[in-house]
């Protein structure tokens, strides 16, 4: 009989879903791939604002980086922003992360952590934009990324507490006001 059930147990569990899909349950969960091929760790950033930006080195709003950068110094104690490259919009970001990484530092001076290009929608989205934008994780909202530059806000707690369109510049009052809430 033991023998029976350690078989039965061994068939389903081969069978049953990888776990690999699972998207964790904090944003402090994640580690992710750096454009330097090292490792963001977003455990290391409790106490601290987090803003994510999908981010593209070809689009109008690439010039958003340069804010991103000022805000990122000018609220560095109390706020991180990490950008992640996606090339989901109009071929916007085609280079590899050694031409992103050159990009970013040459034309914005960028400093903030910059992820490894990803996907931002559809089925090869990454698992913290799956996090991001599903209710169901973030406790928030259901939100869709419709461009390169939307940005998410994250508080102090790892909450998601807002999510601001592409087209809104970083120096928006309305973000400046969530940042230094």
């Amino acid at each position: 009989m033991t023998l029976t059930l350690i078989i039965l147990f061994k068939f389903f569990a081969f069978f049953a879903p990888a776990k690999a899909d699972a998207v964790p349950t904090s944003i402090y969960d994640f580690k992710v791939t750096a454009l330097d091929g090292g490792t963001i760790d977003f455990a290391k950033y409790k106490g601290k604002k987090i803003m994510i930006v999908n981010t593209a080195s070809q689009c109008g709003n690439t010039p958003q980086y340069a804010e991103l950068e000022t805000m990122y110094k000018k609220y560095g104690n109390k706020l991180v922003i990490v950008g992640f490259p996606a090339n989901d919009f109009g071929a916007q970001e085609p280079g590899t992360d050694k031409e992103i990484s050159a990009f970013c530092t040459k034309n914005y001076g960028v400093t903030f952590p910059m992820a490894s290009k990803i996907t931002v929608k559809g089925d090869a989205m990454a698992p913290i934009y799956k996090w991001l934008t599903n209710k169901q994780y973030n406790k928030l909202k259901d939100s869709e990324v419709k461009w390169n530059f939307q940005k998410y806000l994250l508080n102090e707690k790892g909450e998601l507490v807002a999510v601001f369109a592409a087209g809104m510049k970083p120096s928006n009052p309305e973000i400046v006001s969530a940042i230094e809430k």
